[in-house]
């Protein structure tokens, strides 16, 4: 997701207060996190990566310049959000800088600014689809005693958590609230004076983001919506794979 580098005290103590509310929850695992982090990488990196193909793509070859058109977690990882995802559920990768005045002429810097900021969402809406592939293929085709056996189980639960992973980050950038992605997104549809006026205010939507998800108002939000997401993908995907049962 975008993330703007201008973080303040404030910003910090609200961050703090994630942090400790989810220690409290008892919302901290190891053994969750091991099995959590190779899809979160691999989300984050693959997210990041679209960012920068796409603005290339379009003209702009700042993420190309800056090194981030490859697919090396390293490149697209910022510690402090992996730091804030792993304790507080609520991360980013680096984010992907742009010149939207490099862009194509046939494409206004607002619309070009959409179309880089939706290839990271999309990005984890293809993966959650291909890891939905493999989970089934491999639930369907391999043995009982690979299924059952330690190995067998833990390759399952990481393939569920990456499919997990890929689509809540995926709903959760195209809320449309700075510093998300469907905030670009959205601003390419408005009024010029509204776009201003978000920018000029961009600092206050990061309060208002950070409040909205102490207060769990997000999650009871976007999570009926990536239930939906994951239901489909199991209802369609499942459904195919087993003609084969």
């Amino acid at each position: 997701m975008f993330y703007s580098s201008n973080r303040n005290n404030i910003l910090y103590i609200i961050l703090a207060i994630l942090v400790v509310q989810s220690i409290v929850r008892g919302q901290f695992s190891i053994v969750e996190l091991l099995l959590t982090l190779p899809g979160v990488l691999v989300a984050i990196t693959f997210h990041e990566f679209a960012h920068a193909y796409a603005a290339d793509k379009l003209g702009d070859d700042t993420p190309r310049m800056q090194g981030r058109l490859n697919l090396n977690p390293l490149s697209h990882i910022d510690p402090f959000g992996i730091f804030m995802l792993i304790f507080a559920h609520i991360g980013w990768g680096k984010p992907v800088q742009i010149n939207p005045r490099n862009f194509d002429r046939k494409f206004s810097a607002s619309a070009g600014e959409a179309i880089v900021a939706f290839a990271g969402p999309l990005m984890n809406f293809i993966l959650a689809i291909a890891f939905t592939i493999i989970f089934y293929a491999i639930t369907t085709f391999a043995g009982a005693e690979f299924l059952f056996s330690t190995v067998g189980k833990v390759i399952i639960t990481m393939l569920s958590y990456t499919i997990i992973v890929n689509v809540g980050l995926g709903v959760f950038n195209l809320i449309p609230l700075p510093p998300l992605d469907g905030s670009k997104i959205l601003k390419n549809f408005l009024p010029y004076n509204a776009r201003v006026w978000m920018q000029e205010h961009e600092y206050m939507f990061y309060i208002v983001f950070l409040i909205i998800w102490i207060t769990d108002i997000a999650s009871l939000i976007i999570n009926p919506i990536i239930n939906a997401v994951i239901s489909g993908l199991n209802f369609a995907i499942g459904g195919l794979f087993g003609l084969f049962m």
